[in-house]
């Protein structure tokens, strides 16, 4: 089977699709670590994504697409894959599309985790990291034994910038605008599979697979 993640910043997709690959012995193809692998790697894709890194910057999605592409084209692809932070756009879901249809291969099923905006701050907003050993923490569902200081080391926590509620917002706004067409694209196509994803990652895991059991047989 062939598999996307759909889910916000937050919605614990990559969580999950941890958890389904490893139940369905698939390969989980995540966009920014095939970015870093390709970064590492030194190949030609590689040091054109990391001209764009080193200047602060994203790069175009077409790059990122090549590399996707790129990957599915290993042996261990063959026989399906599951798809986390990818595609990000409506341009890029046609792209994999094509690709996958050039292979006689298609996708089967794009699952979004949908989580309330309420949630999705909750969890983003709580996210704490040591600045000595970079231990992360959570003030809700991960907090330090004392307020302020690391477990581990004892260092100071802070909250990045990208975990503050205005800069999370802005994340949200900007995901949601580019992921409705994406949602749409796979619904049209009767291939959308929503699960709540305010639940529990033990809950989510269970509703998940349930609704790609039918599919599996």
């Amino acid at each position: 089977m062939y598999i996307i993640m759909l889910g916000a910043p937050g919605a614990g997709k990559g969580t999950q699709a941890d958890i389904l690959c490893d139940e369905m012995s698939l390969p989980h193809i995540a966009s920014g670590n095939l970015l870093r692998e390709e970064v590492e790697k030194k190949t030609e894709l590689g040091l054109l994504a990391k001209s764009y890194m080193d200047r602060g910057e994203l790069g175009p999605a077409e790059l990122v697409t090549k590399m996707i592409l790129q990957r599915i084209e290993r042996p261990d692809c063959a026989s399906g894959c599951v798809f986390d932070g990818f595609p990000r756009t409506l341009s890029q879901a046609e792209a994999l599309d094509k690709g996958l249809g050039n292979k006689g291969k298609h996708i089967d099923k794009a699952v979004y985790i949908n989580v309330s905006q309420t949630e999705l701050l909750k969890r983003l907003t709580g996210r704490w990291l040591c600045r000595k050993c970079q231990t992360p923490y959570h003030q809700v569902t991960a907090p330090p034994r004392i307020a302020g200081k690391c477990d581990k080391c004892g260092g100071e926590l802070y909250q990045r910038d990208d975990d503050k509620e205005e800069t999370i917002k802005e994340r949200l706004k900007v995901f949601f605008a580019l992921t409705v067409p994406i949602i749409d694209y796979y619904r049209k196509q009767n291939k959308l599979t929503e699960v709540n994803g305010n639940q529990g990652i033990p809950e989510v895991a269970r509703e998940l697979k349930t609704a790609l059991r039918g599919k599996a047989k």
